[in-house]
């Protein structure tokens, strides 16, 4: 299957909250090379870095989405402050695409029994990946919905009815984002032109992930060896095209309040990440992470 149709996007007016790193930046940037014009929200720039200590900027973000194509504009926000989101939207006249994707739980995040982490810890994490959105939400929404043609998607983790993911705290923050895109399908219902969705990536190759293993995007596959599912991971950009090509689909209602990962609407709409390789993360965890096949034994090939 080759990319199908590239998604047109000129004209729209987007907003990328948590657009400093990782998913948030690159479907940015996807949303740039479709056209788009996107502000870009979040904590760190150039002057200011926030609690997460990375060195990413919203400035890079907003000059990566200028240079794909579209026209990046940057936007510091704390979007756990309503003022700060108050004036985040008092800078857009219109809205026509917003992915509710801020996160900043990077450094929060502990494995094992919720009574045996540190507690501040988990509720600043709640705050930042559920508070955050609410806030985002109850600012924006009003503008998006003066759309003739919009979409809100909250971006997640992971898909409906699988096993709980890393702790409490953290699955129940990625199942109420999730739960945020059927709920708002349901609220815009009698919204003409403007619906909602969640959207899921799968194993991401993002800075931080990369860093993590100890690799390189142009080495990446060297973590293979040491995490076998690493060899079915993507870059974040292929959730962002996913969006992109989701975003220009006009009979895109058909998904109200379902949560469309990166590989489902891969199939849906035939697009390739960076690399040109479709991974389907959905299909390799269906068939060979649950069955507990030894990875060894798999072709790899036929599931990227």
């Amino acid at each position: 299957m080759s990319r199908r149709s590239e998604p047109d996007l000129s004209g729209k007016v987007a907003v990328v909250t948590g657009a400093t790193r990782g998913a948030g930046r690159a479907i940015a940037v996807e949303l740039g090379a479709a056209g788009a014009t996107v502000f870009v929200g979040g904590r760190t720039t150039r002057d200011q870095q926030s609690e997460v200590g990375r060195a990413e900027t919203i400035e890079e973000t907003a000059e990566l989405v200028t240079k794909a194509g579209g026209e990046g504009i940057a936007v510091r926000c704390d979007f756990t402050d309503p003022s700060d989101v108050d004036a985040f939207a008092a800078r857009v006249d219109r809205l026509d695409i917003f992915v509710n994707n801020a996160w900043g739980g990077e450094n929060l995040v502990e494995w094992g029994k919720f009574w045996e982490h540190d507690l501040d810890k988990q509720l600043h994490m709640w705050r930042n990946g559920v508070e955050t959105h609410l806030v985002a939400l109850h600012k924006l929404m009003p503008i998006l919905v003066r759309s003739d043609d919009g979409l809100v998607v909250e971006v997640t983790d992971g898909e409906d009815g699988k096993p709980y993911y890393v702790n409490l705290t953290y699955d129940a923050v990625k199942s109420s984002v999730r739960r945020f895109g059927d709920i708002l399908a349901r609220d815009l219902k009698d919204v003409p032109g403007v619906t909602a969705f969640s959207a899921t990536p799968g194993f991401l190759r993002s800075e931080q992930m990369l860093e993590n293993f100890g690799v390189t995007e142009a080495n990446w596959r060297d973590a293979v060896e040491k995490v076998p599912d690493y060899a079915l991971s993507e870059t974040p950009h292929y959730l962002g095209r996913g969006l992109a090509h989701l975003a220009a689909d006009k009979d895109r209602e058909r998904f109200a309040g379902q949560c469309l990962s990166s590989w489902r609407l891969m199939r849906e709409y035939g697009f390739t990440d960076l690399d040109g390789s479709q991974p389907d993360w959905g299909r390799w965890h269906d068939e060979v992470v649950e069955p507990g096949l030894d990875r060894s034994t798999v072709d790899v090939s036929k599931y990227r």
